[in-house]
């Protein structure tokens, strides 16, 4: 059996700004990582929390749910709080974009970049099917035997997910308030995203109350677009949009 190395969550600690860094369901850490040690170089501290149940055994993350991820989203904000960080600006990739969107409506925030976020509720079929698929590839990378694979996953399936259900409801919640965000938005949105309704990008931009908002349309990438081949005008994007913001430091 390999031994999967456990993501963590990590504080790069590069100047007085501060960018909480949020990845995002059945992701870890990993998502964020490059787009963070980017910022560090340019004077910025990141700090991303890793939800509870993520980067360990899936069949520990079919007992947690949004409620416990949203915990570690605001546990990572006053993390950089207590360490002085009185600015913080938050980006996420996918659910952690729908959690940067949550925080921007009840914590201040300097700035929200919510990348690949859903604001439509996909089927609970579809949303399993991903859950197994991800919990299939979990086994494979332990390195255990086909034969093994499916007698767990038969096990697996046994599993009631409430986790689900949850998920869509968070979702919902999120779109229903994304009109009570003031703080200045960027909208990253790839176009061959095949994982969320791509129209959820001009949701959040025409919504967000914000007079300082953007869009920008990744025309070369999929969902996980901080890992794909336009990461890099993206950390530039990213960016820009942070410098223009009205930081006290």
């Amino acid at each position: 059996m390999m031994k999967i190395v456990a993501p963590k969550p990590f504080t790069f600690e590069g100047g007085k700004r501060a960018v909480l860094l949020l990845h995002g369901f059945t992701g870890n850490t990993a998502d964020v990582r490059m787009l963070a040690r980017f910022l560090e170089k340019k004077g910025y501290t990141c700090h991303a929390p890793l939800y509870k149940g993520h980067g360990v055994p899936p069949e520990e993350l079919v007992h947690t749910g949004p409620k416990d991820w949203w915990q570690n989203v605001v546990d990572g904000y006053q993390l950089l709080k207590d360490k002085g960080y009185s600015e913080i600006a938050v980006a996420g990739l996918s659910l952690g974009g729908v959690f940067s969107l949550k925080l921007g409506y009840n914590v201040p925030v300097k700035g929200i970049i919510p990348m690949c976020a859903p604001m439509y509720i996909k089927s609970k079929e579809v949303m399993y099917k991903g859950i197994l698929d991800y919990a299939k590839d979990y086994k494979k990378l332990e390195g255990k035997s086909e034969s093994q694979i499916e007698l767990e996953m038969e096990h697996f399936k046994k599993t009631p997910m409430k986790t689900l259900k949850a998920l869509q409801d968070l979702i919902s919640d999120v779109r229903r308030s994304v009109d009570m965000i003031y703080s200045p938005t960027f909208v990253v949105q790839a176009r061959h995203d095949h994982m969320i309704n791509t129209d959820s990008a001009n949701i959040i931009f025409n919504e967000v109350e914000t007079d300082i908002k953007n869009i920008k349309w990744f025309e070369h990438s999929g969902h996980v677009i901080t890992l794909d081949k336009e990461r890099d005008e993206l950390h530039e994007d990213i960016y820009q949009f942070l410098e223009k913001l009205d930081w006290e430091e």
